[in-house]
């Protein structure tokens, strides 16, 4: 089993423009998706075609240590993993925003998150991660 990567904001933040070129063309196949309307979703070559180039997307970001949670290929919604103050927390971003300024407990999810503290980002990595921040 791999180790989980936890990130700091400026780690998640520095890596945003590769996230979001991967989102965009998840965005895009979930699209195509919803063009096929109701005929021929599962057994068109179409719809197994998108399916396939959104699960390899999806497991590119899982590769780069984030994770994917828009199931409806609409918001695109992506978690980072962060451990502050010893308890873990995802870092939370989708792609209709500039930055990655917000978090939320893995117990929450998205509709209680809330603004990433600005002390957050002037801690050292190492220190992040051991949970003193």
């Amino acid at each position: 089993m791999k180790a989980m990567r936890y990130f700091t904001p400026d780690e998640a933040n520095h890596m945003l423009p590769l996230v979001r070129a991967i989102v965009r063309d998840i965005l895009e196949k979930g699209n195509d998706l919803r063009s096929l309307g109701t005929e021929g979703r599962g057994v068109s070559p179409r719809f197994q075609k998108a399916m396939a180039e959104i699960t390899s997307l999806v497991a590119e970001l899982e590769k780069l240590g984030c994770s994917y949670k828009d199931i409806g290929f609409q918001t695109g919604l992506v978690d980072f993993p962060a451990l502050i103050n010893g308890q873990e927390i995802f870092l939370c971003w989708q792609s209709d925003e500039e930055a990655i300024v917000h978090y939320h407990r893995d117990d929450e999810g998205f509709a209680a998150r809330r603004r990433i503290p600005p002390n957050w980002y002037s801690a050292p990595a190492h220190l992040f991660a051991q949970g003193v921040a």
